[in-house]
């Protein structure tokens, strides 16, 4: 792996992210619609994605976080350490509930061909040049006045540091192949391009990213008091 810069942390930033909680669920939901809206989840609307993060939320190996400016929740990131096994938790206990919240949007064929695309994700995702990592970065949005500020740096630094705590030694992402923006990202973090699937009609990358050897999760110190008042485990 290229020896990468290592992050330079702003503790004021640090200090406005939290752990995601149910009241958050509505804002959140908001943000993934405005940033995601051609997303499949998101063409299912607001409702469903209130939904499935309420679902989210009740399993033990869901991560979210908030950033949070005068009271206002500004930004996002959602991940989990075990995306497969949540996701089956989430569909078998919600399963009518999602269905009716977004009733609306499996009203188009399209969408509802998708979605029954969707339990083949894992399969598809799983990189045959290395062992399965469950841990996964699924989702992370913020509002456009932040865009630019290194906030999202901070938050993905957030949920690396927490999978590393969690004796996770990698991370995968998948993105799409001409989001350009999101590749220099993952590439700029010391991700690794695992190899390209077919998904949704769309052309996808796979990326992981060894924690364990990514200085940008090793130089910063979180013994700091006023860096981890903020991430205790709940």
């Amino acid at each position: 792996m290229t020896t990468l810069r290592p992050f330079e942390a702003n503790i004021e930033v640090l200090k406005r992210i939290r752990p995601m909680c149910h009241a958050d669920v509505r804002r959140v939901a908001f943000l993934h619609h405005q940033a995601m809206g051609k997303s499949l989840w998101a063409q299912l609307g607001q409702r469903f994605l209130r939904e499935i993060y309420r679902g989210m939320l009740t399993t033990d190996s869901f991560l979210g976080f908030v950033y949070e400016e005068h009271g206002q929740i500004e930004g996002f990131i959602a991940g989990s350490e075990d995306t497969s096994a949540m996701m089956r938790q989430v569909f078998f206990s919600r399963g009518p509930r999602l269905t009716i919240a977004g009733a609306l949007g499996l009203r188009n064929p399209k969408v509802l061909k998708h979605l029954l695309e969707t339990p083949f994700y894992f399969r598809n995702s799983d990189s045959p040049n290395s062992d399965s990592t469950p841990a996964e970065s699924l989702f992370c949005s913020f509002t456009p006045k932040l865009r630019g500020k290194r906030v999202s740096g901070h938050i993905n630094k957030v949920l690396f540091d927490t999978l590393l705590e969690r004796n996770h030694n990698t991370v995968k992402v998948t993105t799409e192949v001409d989001n350009h923006g999101a590749n220099r990202q993952l590439q700029s973090w010391g991700f690794e391009n695992k190899g390209q699937f077919s998904f949704y009609g769309k052309d996808m990358v796979l990326y992981v990213l060894d924690l364990t050897a990514c200085n940008r999760l090793v130089a910063f110190d979180w013994t700091e008091p006023q860096a981890v008042i903020h991430f205790q485990s709940n």
